[in-house]
């Protein structure tokens, strides 16, 4: 599918809805409301389907939590189906409401709902204060919120922004077992050229390894030998026969950077598959490990012009 030119910015954007989700609130911390049109989506499988289709230039969508980990959905969205890049990372400080109809007090509810991560989040408060009530999983923590005004739900653990799009109040808030949770969101486009390296980059890529003796090792070792710092690594299973994984993994720099570039192109000759996710900012506040000088792009540069010379016959040492 071809991508969009690296000069065009995206102005429709996708997102894991409904309004007044955390992906929506990420999204407004990363892109003005005046700089493109949203639309929200049930699932993150159709924000990603928005952009393979067409329907919108973007979508933004969680890719990891502090507490609760991975999102599978997003790691076998962005592994399967048409290529998606990854262009820009947000992280959003995540703050659990308990939002209820006003005039609702504790006693009240019988039901509260949320996604399956925000119950997971806050499992030891709500067992705390709703002693007897079982949480109840839904698409969403927005989505909880929208069925509470409805009178589907009597309470919903969702963001504050949440409660005041439906029209609920916060009867607890802070509501967290562990206070200061952050998750990881990525906008993600068609492939195109990637953004220019700024020294401070992560490179997004998923490896399928065979099944066979050694194949992680000779995975991990392609970065090991140039001094590449991985900063997450995870295996899915493939889904197409038990004991054959892909690994989604970040690595420290871009892909424009020789050592990088290279330790790419090696993956691709050891392993059974490889796709390249996208070069982009790094975000987390922070910064790269130092390149040691055997490992930087004029030491790469050399070694390269070296071996051409004895290639070409004009010297041997």
């Amino acid at each position: 599918m071809p991508g969009m030119p690296p000069s065009t910015s995206p102005t429709r954007f996708a997102y894991l809805g409904p309004e007044g989700t955390f992906a929506e609130a990420a999204l407004l911390s990363a892109v003005a409301s005046s700089e493109g049109a949203r639309y929200p989506q049930p699932s993150v499988p159709a924000a990603l389907a928005a952009v393979r289709s067409g329907d919108a230039d973007a979508a933004l969508v969680p890719l990891e939590n502090s507490v609760e980990g991975s999102v599978p959905a997003t790691m076998d969205g962005l592994a399967d189906g048409d290529p998606l890049v990854i262009t820009r990372e947000v992280f959003l400080h995540v703050e659990f409401a308990l939002a209820v109809r006003p005039g609702t007090e504790l006693a009240d509810i019988r039901s509260v709902a949320s996604h399956p991560h925000a119950l997971a989040q806050t499992a030891g408060r709500l067992a705390e204060l709703l002693p007897g009530v079982s949480p109840l999983p839904l698409t969403s923590t927005a989505v909880a919120a929208e069925a509470v005004a409805a009178g589907t739900y009597d309470a919903a653990v969702c963001a504050p922004i949440a409660a005041e799009r439906y029209g609920l109040v916060s009867l607890v808030g802070d509501l967290a077992d562990r206070p200061g949770a952050v998750t990881r969101f990525v906008l993600v486009s068609p492939p195109g050229q990637p953004t220019a390296p700024t020294g401070n980059d992560k490179t997004s890529l998923v490896a399928v390894v065979g099944d066979r003796t050694g194949a992680l090792l000779e995975l991990l070792r392609e970065f090991a030998v140039r001094e590449i710092s991985l900063t997450r690594i995870e295996s899915r299973p493939t889904r197409e026969r038990l004991g054959v994984y892909s690994f989604s993994l970040d690595c420290e720099g871009h892909i424009a950077d020789r050592r990088v570039g290279e330790a790419l192109a090696a993956l691709h000759r050891v392993c059974d598959d490889v796709r390249f996710l996208g070069s982009y900012p790094r975000a987390d506040g922070r910064d790269n490990r130092p390149v040691p000088e055997m490992a930087g792009d004029e030491a790469f540069a050399e070694a390269a012009s070296w071996l051409e010379n004895i290639r070409t016959g004009r010297t041997t040492s």
